[in-house]
């Protein structure tokens, strides 16, 4: 089929003839006006039931409200108290952390103190002091008894020490 192209200057307008024998005009083509034949189908007859059915599945009856509100809300109490509990935990692992630092600070100024005083002692000086003012004196060979032991920690006394 062949194709006619006619260009004209500024106000006059393009004609183009397509393989559809429709012009356009200008810079915008306008839409062809066909309509396509989509032979009708025959409607499908529904039984009574399946209307019923149908038309009470757009209706909602009153307990399926009721029940529907009752687990809206239930849902609602629910979320509310779960982010309570999360707001307890979050608030809970905050106060073990600034209880932990407290403890942590606690022991440092503790060993620090320790050291302090262990320092400052002259153990010279102690037993110059319990040798010489509180008469004490180191254990002669018949004072000190060995006793075995069953492995425990600790052990009873049932009689007296011999001397």
């Amino acid at each position: 089929m062949a194709q006619y192209r006619v260009r004209e200057t500024n106000r006059r307008q393009t004609a183009y003839m397509g393989r559809n024998s429709s012009y356009i005009h200008g810079n915008a083509a306008r839409k062809l006006d066909e309509k396509v034949y989509v032979p009708d189908r025959p409607k499908k007859q529904l039984s009574n039931t399946a209307k019923k059915n149908r038309e009470k599945a757009h209706h909602m009856s009153l307990g399926y409200v009721l029940f529907l509100s009752g687990a809206v809300i239930a849902a609602g109490f629910i979320l509310t108290a779960y982010i309570g509990l999360q707001a307890d935990i979050t608030n809970s692992i905050k106060n073990i952390s600034r209880l932990e630092s407290q403890l942590n600070s606690l022991r440092l100024d503790n060993d620090e103190e320790y050291s302090r005083i262990t320092n400052n002692v002259d153990l010279e000086e102690v037993k110059r002091v319990a040798i010489q003012e509180l008469g004490m004196k180191y254990a002669e060979e018949g004072q000190i008894v060995s006793i075995t032991g069953g492995g425990s920690d600790y052990m009873r006394q049932v009689s007296d020490i011999p001397k």
